[in-house]
């Protein structure tokens, strides 16, 4: 969940947080790590507690999940797998100048593939596992070599709002630590073993690890951004060139080994992304495909290495490669960034119906058990994060609208 979750893009939003506020907005990145537990803490839960995916507590909400979720993972995949591949093709072209980005970031895109696809979930966890320990060594590395300062840190806690940064507050809060993925941790549950409230104690504390990794990552990040950009009065570049940016600054501040080695961390942190969603998201479609077949729910044909799993893999893989030939078509951008507005607030809302459900719902035993559904802290909680992501949804739904008003 750690690995996947933070990408470049939540390195990068934390960095140029930092450089923009220094510590002013340490407590929404810790806070954004306390959102994704909770959300996680309930996927993880309705699948332990019913023995159901989130997908078929999903369909027992009626056909409307179906069809808002059909085209959101098409369309998702199909974007995602582009921008993944290019993110892990970016360090290494920084690290060899002699590469095609392009044609790196192909070639990452298969050797995600093959790993994924020929591996078991044990051996994905393996390499999970490695990719973690580079990114806790090269970033956490980074923000100890920037020597913080452990006052302002303490200070920055301090729920604070500097001028015009309520969107910046949204968008850290809201980005940490994954979005679709978070709905994939169940799946990850099943694949371990983890089937039966048997294992809801190890679960919770699995997951609340998984996030104080999570935080620690991001928090490293946002004291490099306060430390080596705002307190030198270095603006930071945006997009992933920004982690590139911030390679040069270590290589002129402490040597070139260390912005070599951080380059090292951004790769881990993209690939480790890319192989998680080849996987997590896979078991997501795979399952999708299963319920609309009427498959057991299980089914060999919806876990790793089963076909629809594969099929998925194949989708992104292959199709984001045409992305990475052509210039991006503006109108599946904009199809992307819709759909992708609306699904954070479809999982909070979805979840605050599920582990409130009786036995009324449309499947049999679709509910929680007693026992574990809600209570008034995880309701309270969750109906936060779902007014946090309605919020973060009408701004970026706003954006699209702009963007279409300003292409006709």
């Amino acid at each position: 969940m750690a690995a996947t979750g933070v990408g470049a893009a939540d390195l990068v939003a934390t960095l140029v947080a930092g450089a923009k506020f220094g510590y002013t907005l340490l407590w929404v990145a810790v806070l954004g790590a306390v959102i994704k537990v909770v959300l996680v803490e309930g996927a993880g839960r309705y699948s332990l507690a019913t023995g159901r995916t989130i997908f078929e507590g999903w369909r027992s909400l009626g056909r409307w999940t179906t069809w808002y979720f059909a085209p959101y993972i098409v369309i998702w995949g199909l974007v995602y797998g582009a921008t993944a591949m290019s993110s892990s093709a970016l360090p290494l072209v920084a690290l060899f100048p002699d590469l095609s980005l392009r044609w790196t970031a192909m070639a990452i895109g298969v050797v995600g593939l093959v790993l994924v696809w020929f591996g078991t979930y044990a051996s994905f966890e393996k390499i999970m596992a490695l990719l973690v320990g580079v990114m806790f060594v090269t970033v956490v590395g980074a923000a100890l070599l920037a020597t913080p300062n452990l006052g302002e840190i303490a200070l920055g806690l301090r729920p604070i709002f500097p001028d015009d940064s309520v969107v910046n507050v949204l968008a850290i809060a809201g980005g940490v630590g994954g979005t679709i993925t978070l709905a994939a941790y169940g799946y990850w549950l099943r694949e371990k073993g983890w089937s039966t409230p048997a294992f809801m104690r190890v679960m919770r504390i699995d997951n609340a690890v998984a996030y104080v990794v999570t935080g620690v990552f991001v928090v490293a990040m946002l004291v490099v951004g306060a430390e080596l950009y705002y307190s030198m009065g270095i603006a930071a570049e945006t997009g992933d060139q920004a982690l590139v940016q911030l390679s040069g600054i270590l290589d002129e501040r402490y040597g070139e080994v260390f912005g070599k080695v951080f380059l090292l961390g951004f790769f881990a942190s993209s690939f480790s992304s890319l192989i998680g969603v080849w996987s997590g998201v896979s078991l997501m479609f795979a399952d999708y495909v299963g319920n609309l077949r009427e498959l057991p729910s299980g089914h060999p044909d919806t876990r790793t290495g089963g076909r629809f799993f594969r099929a998925y893999m194949l989708w992104l893989t292959f199709p984001p490669m045409l992305l990475l030939l052509l210039d991006e078509p503006i109108g599946l951008i904009l199809a992307y960034g819709t759909l992708g507005a609306l699904f954070m607030p479809f999982l909070a809302i979805t979840l605050l119906v599920l582990l409130n459900k009786r036995r009324e719902g449309a499947l049999p035993h679709s509910d929680v058990p007693a026992e574990w559904r809600n209570g008034w802290i995880s309701n309270g909680l969750l109906a936060l994060c779902a007014v946090l992501f309605l919020a973060l949804g009408i701004n970026e739904l706003r954006g699209v609208i702009s963007d279409l008003v300003n292409l006709f």
